[in-house]
């Protein structure tokens, strides 16, 4: 993330882009007061979120030159920005304003995140759940992630846990791409095996195999329940199940998914639950993940 040195610096380029390009010295203040204070930067591209430089007021301003002078103060060569992510695929709406190649690799915690900011997305604000991930899995554990997108969670676990093998599942052929890459780069592509397509179809080969199984998908992952019941071992495991909660009630979840499990079948039951906050994901409501241990009745 930025400090507040790159900022400054930022708005002394962009003050002095306005004032030699459009001598608008009425109005500058209320651009430079709309600049935004944070943004993701890694390599060689900055990555803008997603409200920087929409107001209105920017539209006579904003060009090709606005643009190179935004990179000339963040000292990078390419730039991009946020956009919503969309579609039951999960798919990036991000936006290259500088630069046409939209490939970057992220390094976090010694692992590389290698994918195409125009395809497909990546949450920075997960950072702690990737690596507590790849510190709680077992080395003989078998891991089933029923949403691995480019490898988010599948990754730290080869990496960091030496978890006997996980079998990863995806639908969208652009994360698929990456994560293939992402194995390789990471060289634990013979300890990983990708099912692609409907996890509803392709699960079907998970059956009773997995000591744990990652349900990463917001809002709710709870059409898929089922399916990760079914993957667990006879004798059960443990179900990684992301989801919403009132920030002031986090039971509720818990509570409510308890009941959704136990119904889906009642030879298992929840004997344990962890609760994990990841963050605030709106006003009032947070981003949990629920470790629940399960054993079979």
């Amino acid at each position: 993330m930025s400090t507040t040195q790159p900022h400054l610096k930022l708005r002394e380029f962009i003050n002095s882009h306005i004032i030699l390009n459009h001598n608008d010295l009425e109005n500058i203040q209320i651009l430079l007061d709309d600049i935004p204070k944070r943004w993701e930067k890694f390599a060689d591209i900055v990555l803008l979120p997603n409200s920087a430089f929409k107001n209105k007021h920017w539209e006579r301003f904003v060009d090709n030159k606005f643009w190179v002078q935004v990179c000339a103060g963040l000292e990078v060569n390419r730039l991009a920005r946020l956009g919503e992510v969309i579609g039951k695929k999960r798919e990036s709406t991000v936006e290259m304003l500088v630069g046409e190649n939209d490939w970057v690799i992220r390094k976090e915690s010694g692992i590389k995140y290698g994918y195409h900011l125009t395809q497909c997305m990546f949450s920075s604000g997960n950072v702690n759940e990737r690596r507590r991930m790849g510190e709680i899995v077992s080395k003989d554990d078998v891991v089933v992630d029923l949403f691995c997108g480019i490898g988010y969670y599948t990754l730290p676990i080869l990496v960091k846990s030496k978890a006997k093998h996980v079998h990863s599942c995806e639908w969208n052929i652009n994360a698929i791409n990456a994560l293939k890459f992402n194995l390789k780069n990471n060289k634990v592509d013979n300890r990983c095996t990708i099912y692609e397509g409907d996890n509803r179809i392709t699960s079907n080969d998970l059956l009773d195999i997995a000591d744990r199984v990652l349900l990463g998908l917001l809002p709710t992952a709870e059409k898929s329940y089922h399916i990760a019941l079914n993957c667990l071992k006879e004798t059960g495991g443990t179900l990684h199940i992301h989801g919403l909660a009132p920030a002031d009630n986090h039971e509720k979840l818990v509570v409510e998914t308890t009941a959704t499990l136990e119904g889906i079948n009642t030879n298992y039951k929840v004997k344990k639950v962890n609760i994990n906050k990841i963050k605030s994901y709106a006003p009032h409501w947070d981003h949990l993940v629920l470790d629940m241990e399960i054993n079979r009745a």
